[in-house]
């Protein structure tokens, strides 16, 4: 009996337990696997990576203040971030990775870095 390859249907010669037919069809068989998870972990780092990077650009030291418009016209995204930091007082830090804000009054922020 045959064996198929299980990306093309052509016939797979060599070891007993080889599935393809080539590397090419090994290589798209797995890319196709589990492609919707793939795409929206994807998506969500690359938001993660953008939010971070605007942040370092606005925090060059360990504290700095800017307006949530700025963070806005830079296409900061709110809905991103790594974790979430409460002080004994209630104040809640917003992470992404090191680099955190503050919500203060009238739409200013408070940017922060983290240190180990």
């Amino acid at each position: 009996m045959e064996k198929l390859c299980l990306e093309c249907q052509d016939p797979v010669k060599g070891r007993a337990d080889k599935k393809f037919c080539s590397d090419y069809c090994r290589n798209s068989y797995n890319n196709k696997l589990d492609v919707g998870d793939k795409n929206l972990i994807r998506n969500i780092n690359n938001r993660l990576k953008k939010n971070y990077k605007i942040l370092c650009e606005l925090n060059k030291g360990e504290k700095s203040k800017t307006h949530r418009d700025k963070l806005i016209a830079m296409n900061f995204d709110f809905k991103y971030f790594t974790s979430i930091y409460t002080t004994k007082k209630g104040t809640v830090y917003y992470f992404v990775y090191n680099q955190g804000y503050l919500e203060l009054e009238n739409g200013f922020y408070m940017l922060v870095k983290q240190y180990d």
